[in-house]
């Protein structure tokens, strides 16, 4: 007589996936004492997952797999297995490295949707879009100044620790990083390596060669989020967004009349010059 209990039915044809080829298990008991057995294996698994017993030797920094640990450990051995066939640039990642390569492909697959501007990589996308929206994630908590790029904020805690390794040969003045003292030198050799594609005028940085092509080319991709004014600079909608707040952070030390910009108060303060 066919058995009509469809738990019998259900446990009867069931063959587990875990259970050696052809085995089964038959009967609510053994049924539960199977669960029971793939419950606490499931739980040491993740209790495995969660142990990170590969260590590095260098820095004691530990991990879930070798794996990791081999690409970790190049940080500390230098290594850079990975080359650009184009340049010959290495790279300690395969990820670093096909970022890398669009470089020479020209792929930027990653567009600002507020100004429309690409990137080969989604973290440049990323840090421009703090240019639209002013965020500005790094803090510094020893003085309250808030960064958009974490190179920056590493150089701002410099000027606190008093960390001025790089003195300048020609003025001694003292710089916290390398870059910064290479920047600086070009004040007395007049160097000015970044040069304009339109025009013949070049720059000691890149960053004022930047805004100086949006003369030529009228980008403007700083853009103000209450009537979607557009700039060129950074400053300028900075200026801007005051018509809209009302915030005045210049403020007269004699008569406590306040300004929206510098230039103001300068023009005001010499209205009391000329009384006296």
């Amino acid at each position: 007589m066919e058995d009509q209990n469809p738990d019998h039915q259900l446990l009867d044809s069931a063959s587990c996936s875990g259970s050696p080829r052809g085995q089964k298990r038959r009967g609510r008991k053994g049924f539960k004492d199977h669960l029971d057995d793939k419950s606490s294996e499931t739980s040491a698994g993740l209790k495995t997952r969660r142990e990170k017993p590969y260590s590095c030797e260098d820095c004691g920094k530990n991990f879930c797999n070798s794996g990791n640990l081999k690409t970790h450990r190049r940080i500390h051995t230098g290594e850079k297995p990975y080359g650009c066939g184009e340049c010959g640039k290495t790279f300690a990642r395969p990820t670093h490295l096909k970022d890398h390569q669009k470089i020479h492909t020209g792929e930027k697959p990653h567009r600002c949707d507020m100004c429309g501007k690409s990137f080969a990589r989604a973290g440049m996308l990323k840090i421009h879009k703090r240019v639209h929206t002013g965020e500005k994630p790094y803090s510094c908590d020893q003085c309250g100044a808030t960064f958009a790029h974490r190179g920056h904020f590493k150089t701002h805690q410099n000027i606190h620790t008093r960390e001025n390794q790089y003195p300048c040969d020609q003025c001694e003045k003292m710089f916290t990083n390398a870059a910064s003292l290479k920047f600086h030198r070009r004040i007395h050799t007049g160097e000015k390596p970044y040069k304009c594609e339109h025009c013949e005028k070049s720059f000691a940085k890149h960053s004022p060669l930047v805004r100086h092509l949006r003369t030529h080319t009228g980008e403007k991709p700083y853009w103000c989020d209450v009537c979607g004014k557009h700039f060129a600079r950074g400053s300028a909608m900075k200026l801007h967004r005051r018509l809209h707040t009302g915030e005045k952070p210049y403020w007269c030390d004699l008569c406590g009349k306040t300004y929206v910009t510098s230039g103001g108060l300068s023009v005001h303060k010499r209205s009391h010059t000329s009384e006296d």
